[in-house]
């Protein structure tokens, strides 16, 4: 499996919904949060878009010479950019960075936000807008001159002279849980992205993508975005879990349900009712954890539990078909260590570094150096 991390663009904290213990995101931070990953051994990381984050493709770039393998995983924003700038933007950083680009396509989902930005489409809009520009992007990027006139989108002679070194382009990924969603995943997408759901929804999704994909005659592999919260014992994790929003009073949450009510994505809609604002019973699965959803968009579940634990359940979505987890805890520079050296020896986990943390190795090795100069 390909294990990524996920770098806080929009701030971190060791509490939701609360400034206290919060962190303000610069580049120093950004760049420990990188190397952290790179030096354990994650195979990637996930940066996110949107009006309350710093710009993914400039932080991106910038953490490109102070890291050694780590992918980057940048969005691209139909309706936001043309598919031409965005395949030229996609080929330079990916030669810049000798190949290490993943593409992340994102529709967007809230309205307020993207009328912020300029975009009036609907949802059937956007996602016509996102299929003509997936059409566009995919055929400039393996270096085809293009032209194109569809309902949203026109281009004429389009062209990306400098290839990017990925063939036949990065790879793309993609998520959304609408009928239009998995119909764009089927016929565009490498990596098809669900939230964390309980493994039984999970596996609804991956077969309705599959069985579009089978019509098409196309190949789409699938991934998971998570939060992780792990420690040595399952009580301690809960513990973990349980401070981690204990600052939230019912006013935030009821103010975070109220924003987060207005969009009209129907993943941010699912994520909303596995707790529907109640904090009460917030295990919706076993060991699946909605808390974080009581305030934040998006991803809204984590994993808690002991390191046996948490990757048995990551391993239940392994047997699903996922293939790529994304994950990611509060706050993201420890808990990449606690990731890192806790599950990676317990899951076969693809990466330059033998699937094993390099920290966690070296300790080990310069402990048993240590007692054998003691004589223990």
């Amino acid at each position: 499996m390909d294990i990524l991390w996920f770098i806080p663009l929009h701030g971190d904290s060791k509490y939701l919904g609360t400034s206290k213990g919060a962190r303000a995101i610069d580049y120093n931070y950004v760049r420990q949060v990188a190397q952290a990953a790179d030096t354990l051994g994650f195979q990637g990381v996930l940066l996110p878009t949107g009006k309350a984050c710093e710009d993914a493709w400039v932080t991106a770039s910038s953490l490109i010479p102070v890291t050694k393998n780590l992918k980057f995983l940048v969005a691209i924003r139909p309706g936001l950019m043309s598919p031409t700038l965005a395949a030229r933007m996609a080929s330079t950083f990916d030669r810049l960075s000798d190949g290490r680009l993943l593409v992340n396509v994102v529709t967007g989902g809230d309205p307020h936000e993207l009328a912020g930005d300029g975009v009036f489409l609907d949802h059937t809009e956007r996602y016509e807008q996102t299929d003509e520009f997936l059409t566009v992007w995919r055929e400039l990027t393996q270096g085809k001159t293009v032209d194109f006139e569809g309902k949203h989108l026109k281009i004429t002679e389009g062209e990306v002279l400098l290839p990017a070194l990925q063939k036949p382009y990065p790879p793309l990924y993609f998520g959304g849980s609408s009928p239009a969603a998995l119909q764009i995943a089927a016929d565009h997408v490498d990596y098809y992205l669900t939230w964390g759901e309980p493994p039984v929804e999970v596996a609804k999704k991956i077969a309705a993508v599959r069985a579009l994909a089978d019509e098409r005659g196309t190949t789409v592999k699938f991934g998971i975005r998570l939060h992780i919260i792990v420690r040595e014992t399952n009580d301690e994790a809960w513990e973990a879990a349980n401070k981690l929003i204990s600052y939230l009073d019912d006013e935030t949450i009821e103010e975070a349900q109220r924003i987060l009510a207005r969009y009209d994505s129907v993943g941010q809609r699912r994520m909303s009712e596995l707790h529907k604002g109640d904090r009460s019973a917030l295990e919706i699965s076993p060991n699946l954890w909605s808390g974080i959803g009581l305030v934040r968009g998006g991803a809204g579940t984590a994993l808690v539990g002991d390191p046996q634990t948490v990757a048995d359940r990551i391993q239940e979505y392994a047997d699903l078909g996922i293939e790529s987890f994304i994950l990611s805890g509060y706050p993201h520079l420890e808990e990449s260590y606690r990731v890192a050296e806790l599950l990676f020896p317990l899951l076969p986990v693809n990466s330059q570094r033998g699937g094993e943390a390099v920290s966690k190795i070296k300790a080990d090795g310069e402990f048993v150096a240590y007692n054998k100069f003691l004589k223990i």
